[in-house]
């Protein structure tokens, strides 16, 4: 089956964004593959090993945190020895040289920031932020003891990161403001993500809509390569966007 999409070269994409200025990123786990974090539904990765309904559903850690924080409590070890790869440096430097608007991440992992971005919006939400589900206080990372899970806030309310639970909507003003970047980009890079998780998935046909050009990012092709990208850029973001920079 033949790709809609035009495979490019890196130094092609550096010439689509000069012609498209603008840029907004929606970046999904496979950017952050070569940081050491396992894609969460690939062979090997956490679903693999934890049913997400028994361990990722709210309603499930609303009845049994015990059980679930054992997940949590490996999601907090992979993701903090995790670092920053180039691709996620590739585009914290797009950024301050005024090409790229922001990035609209599906990741929980906070490397965007760590590599110095500073417009990201947190589709899924932060796992090192951690708040009462109860009353939404926050309490910070350093003065939790995890080997006590579950956590109790003062209030009596479950401490949980504050991450988008299966179960749970994307909160609003996330919505908004990735509603906001894709409809006033001219290009939106699709980097690491198949496009297959509702509403995350909605982004780039919304982009489409308001006549982005849209350019994929990936290791293979996607149903996205098939049905609403422009471009296919193969191969490992973190080798492909520093050569794209390179060239500009």
């Amino acid at each position: 089956m033949k790709a809609k999409a035009k495979e490019i070269t890196p130094q092609e994409l550096a010439g689509i964004i000069r012609r498209h200025p603008r840029v907004v990123a929606l970046t999904g786990a496979g950017i952050s593959v070569e940081s050491g974090i396992p894609d969460f539904r690939s062979a090997g990765g956490l679903w693999e090993r934890f049913d997400p309904m028994e361990y990722a559903h709210i309603q499930a850690f609303r009845r049994h945190p015990a059980k679930v924080w054992q997940l949590l409590k490996e999601m907090d070890e992979t993701i903090t020895r995790a670092r920053p790869n180039p691709a996620h440096y590739a585009l914290a430097e797009l950024e301050a040289r005024g090409f790229l608007a922001g990035i609209i991440t599906q990741n929980v992992d906070n490397l965007h920031q760590a590599a110095g971005s500073k417009r990201v919006v947190e589709y899924h939400g932060n796992a090192l932020v951690f708040v009462c589900d109860n009353c939404r206080g926050h309490h910070p990372r350093e003065t939790l003891d995890f080997s006590r899970s579950p956590l109790y806030c003062l209030c009596g309310g479950l401490i949980r990161p504050d991450v988008v639970f299966f179960g749970e909507a994307i909160p609003p003003a996330a919505q908004a403001d990735a509603e906001e970047l894709a409809q006033h980009c001219d290009l939106l890079l699709v980097i690491g993500t198949s496009g297959e998780v509702a509403p995350a998935s909605y982004i780039p046909a919304i982009a489409k809509e308001w006549h982005a050009v849209i350019v994929e990012v990936n290791l293979e092709p996607t149903r996205l390569t098939f049905s609403l990208a422009h471009h296919f850029l193969r191969g490992s973001a973190g080798k492909l966007l520093p050569l794209a920079l390179k060239e500009l």
